[in-house]
């Protein structure tokens, strides 16, 4: 991507290079625990991310309709918190669908869209750029989990961090907090965050989400399995292991889980792994917050919440907060 490390007009493409490495070693060390996990960012190949955005438009699947509405309705309200002419930073950008929403009530001075797949990002960046022939855009490609140094050289405008997704509530409670702190220290004393939080709520709803009619979200946990077979040549049935996906009540979370059918054992790349029936895989965990409990989050990293809002039924929650002083 070097030769995309440019700077045209009011575009500019930076690929820091993140390193991904394989996969190989990680996914085996999560396989070998017990009870056997793995990270949800091996869902997102190029089938996951067709089957995550079907997700997002299913009748069960509120969180990504809701919080659209959310930003859409109140964006003038967003743009008097984020401030005119601030620097708008989003990591794990994508397709920049949901800051879309926002940029002409809150004409940022720059928009920074960060995200670890560089033609992805190559090629968002470039249709909004074309969409938005007044906007400044710094798109990198970095993995910002690693750390936020590539924003130094970004220009000494007011930071404003957008977190959509509710992407918060993959994370540990612990690691949530710390990525809070992180986010803290990014945007300084006079800068912000806007994130997206989904609520705590009744059971039947967050279970309907996860587990649609149409067997989506059950296509989108399996697929792993066939990611796993690329990754590290091994020889995972997705037949012989069901979706799994339930709301814990007790840790205010959805889990995922891929349930194997049968006793069974599977050669991955030489080394083989033995499964009982009805040992799971962990694959991802979704945090649900009220707002008082998110409040509380945030107050231990170190920042407040200067304003909310909500849809209607409280399904879905957009926040923005300051450091506190």
């Amino acid at each position: 991507m070097d030769q995309r490390a440019v700077r045209s007009g009011h575009f500019s493409f930076r690929d820091e290079h993140p390193n991904l490495g394989d996969g190989r070693t990680e996914i085996l060390a999560s396989l070998r625990e017990h009870p056997k996990r793995l990270d949800p960012k091996w869902f997102y190949d190029e089938r996951g991310s067709v089957l995550f955005d079907r997700i997002t438009r299913l009748p069960e699947y509120y969180p990504t309709r809701t919080e659209m509405g959310i930003l859409r309705e109140n964006s003038g309200a967003i743009a008097q918190c984020c401030g005119v002419n601030s620097l708008l930073i989003e990591p794990g950008s994508g397709s920049s669908d949901k800051a879309r929403l926002l940029l002409d009530d809150l004409r940022p001075a720059a928009y920074v869209p960060i995200d670890i797949s560089a033609d992805f990002l190559y090629e968002s960046a470039q249709r909004l750029a074309k969409d938005y022939p007044w906007l400044d855009l710094y798109a990198i490609c970095a993995d910002f989990n690693a750390g936020w140094s590539f924003l130094d050289d970004l220009p000494p405008q007011r930071r404003v961090v957008f977190y959509p997704g509710s992407t918060i509530g993959n994370l540990e409670p612990a690691e949530a907090e710390r990525f809070l702190e992180r986010v803290a220290a990014v945007v300084g004393a006079d800068g912000g965050l806007l994130i997206g939080v989904d609520t705590h709520k009744d059971a039947g709803t967050l279970n309907a989400a996860y587990n649609d009619s149409a067997g989506v979200t059950a296509e989108f946990n399996t697929n792993m399995l066939r990611r796993l077979n690329h990754l590290l040549d091994a020889e995972f049935r997705e037949e012989a292991f069901e979706h799994r996906a339930f709301y814990n009540t007790d840790l205010r979370r959805i889990e995922m889980h891929l349930v194997s059918r049968e006793t069974q054992r599977v050669n991955c790349g030489g080394e083989v792994l033995e499964f009982a029936a009805g040992e799971t895989i962990h694959t991802e965990n979704s945090y649900k917050y009220a707002p008082q409990d998110f409040a509380q989050l945030a107050e231990r990293a170190g920042m407040t919440i200067e304003r909310s809002w909500l849809d209607d039924d409280d399904l879905f929650g957009v926040h923005y907060l300051r450091r506190v002083a």
